[in-house]
């Protein structure tokens, strides 16, 4: 394959056969060749495995550089998101491609409020599942019940409606994910109120009980705001191109979102919040020296990960990581709250970059490897980091959900496979078998 950086076009020979490939330009510079008449052409298709260099879709969402480590929604950096937007205002400017206004924030919030209880029959379904039942499970099931209660889009649904049934998600996604902690240490639900904010109502659902008449600090507000802005949208992860795969066959947007929360759940994916905990307290208990830690993760023998460090997209410093370890600090001085997990974190990221191995594989920590310490000093139990990561992603699904719909070149996603299997076989009757 041969191209000039001046021209547009590329070039494939295939058995004698050269075809022209059409050079794809994204506004921030990046290349790509346009592949999709290569099988009618040449009789080949691309092997690409986990589609690492593969892009499925052309998007105005999100941008990641990951060489330089930036992050853009929609053009804005996430550092200045974070630092002066409410999540409520980033999921707007994801799902409506701009920041709102005060008036357009406002209505927004108002639906919010409106949209946030569940229909009292849903109640009944928490009921069923066994104590104990993980909150991601109940969360998954939950969204996708609630298109029996809810009324689906259509394509020509006009903007009230989709509004709507956007709001509707976001608001009871919340709700959801709050029951579903009542349910798994059997407390009784605590309802949305129309007087708190969308974070400090989750809050508040999350920690209020009969015997504890909780209050929202402001400070735990503005952070939760800053942690689900962290996990807003990511470009073509894997829960995202799960919602756009099964959006591509033209199911309903909570069979589309539920789909994310499933493909999200993985540990390699938004479970490695909890991992990254998880990892920390084995350190601790093992009684483990940082030295150890770092002998086992280089070990191909040993089956010990090193969780929150590496990326697939980030060679450099995932920008959500520094914003998120500056928080944690931030959290627990705030708090004055003094966290051996931290400690361990902080200890094993200074002796980890210190080492060739893995700067050379640029194996940097990522989002997840301060934001479980944070909502473990928050109050959260590590169960529900994930729930927590699929709250702050929702806004991204969604998105990412109505600009398929409104692509043109969507099709059904059909990946193909190089078959590797037995050739064309006689069929052998059950008696002549032997």
């Amino acid at each position: 394959m041969s191209e000039s950086k001046k021209s547009s076009k590329a070039s494939l020979s295939v058995d004698g056969k050269t075809i022209e490939l059409e050079v794809l330009e994204s506004t921030m510079g990046e290349r790509a060749l346009n592949l999709s008449r290569v099988k009618a052409e040449t009789g080949c298709f691309a092997f690409d495995p986990a589609m690492v260099n593969t892009a499925v879709c052309r998007s105005a969402i999100t941008y990641v550089d990951g060489d330089k480590g930036i992050l853009l929604h929609r053009g804005y950096p996430i550092e200045e998101l974070a630092e002066h937007c409410t999540f409520i205002e980033v999921a707007y400017l994801l799902i409506h491609g701009e920041l709102p206004t005060a008036d357009q924030r406002q209505r927004f919030s108002r639906l919010l409020n409106i949209h946030s209880m569940l229909h009292e029959d849903m109640r009944s379904f928490f009921g069923n599942y066994p104590e104990g039942a993980h909150p991601m499970a109940v969360l998954s099931a939950m969204v996708v019940s609630l298109s029996s209660f809810y009324p689906e889009l259509r394509l020509d649904s006009d903007k009230e409606e989709i509004d709507t049934t956007v709001t509707r998600l976001l608001s009871k996604l919340r709700t959801i994910a709050a029951f579903s902690y009542k349910k798994s240490i059997g407390e009784p639900f605590v309802y949305p109120s129309h007087k708190y904010s969308y974070c400090e109502n989750f809050l508040n659902m999350m920690f209020r009980s009969p015997v504890s008449l909780y209050e929202a600090d402001p400070y735990d507000v503005a952070v939760m705001n800053k942690l689900l802005i962290l996990h807003a949208d990511h470009e073509q992860n894997a829960s995202t191109t799960a919602v756009r795969m099964v959006g591509s066959t033209g199911a309903n947007l909570y069979a589309c979102v539920s789909a994310g929360i499933c493909a999200l759940w993985g540990p390699l994916h938004g479970g490695a919040n909890q991992a990254v905990v998880e990892m920390l307290e084995k350190i601790q208990k093992e009684g483990l020296t940082l030295d150890q830690v770092v002998a086992k993760a280089k070990d191909k023998n040993d089956p010990f990960r090193l969780m929150g460090f590496g990326h697939r997209i980030y060679k450099s410093y995932d920008p959500r990581a520094k914003i998120a370890k500056k928080l944690c600090m931030a959290v627990l001085n705030k708090k004055r709250l003094s966290d051996p997990m931290v400690e361990i974190a902080m200890a094993l990221e200074e002796r980890a970059l210190k080492d060739d191995y893995f700067r050379e594989r640029n194996l940097y920590p990522n989002v997840d490897f301060y934001t479980g310490l944070i909502y473990r000093a928050l109050g959260f139990p590590k169960e529900m980091f994930t729930v927590l990561f699929a709250l702050g992603r929702l806004p991204g699904w969604i998105a990412h959900w109505q600009e398929m719909r409104q692509d043109p070149e969507q099709k059904i996603m059909r990946p193909r496979q190089i078959y590797m299997g037995p050739a064309k076989t006689d069929y052998v009757h059950i008696e002549a078998r032997g």
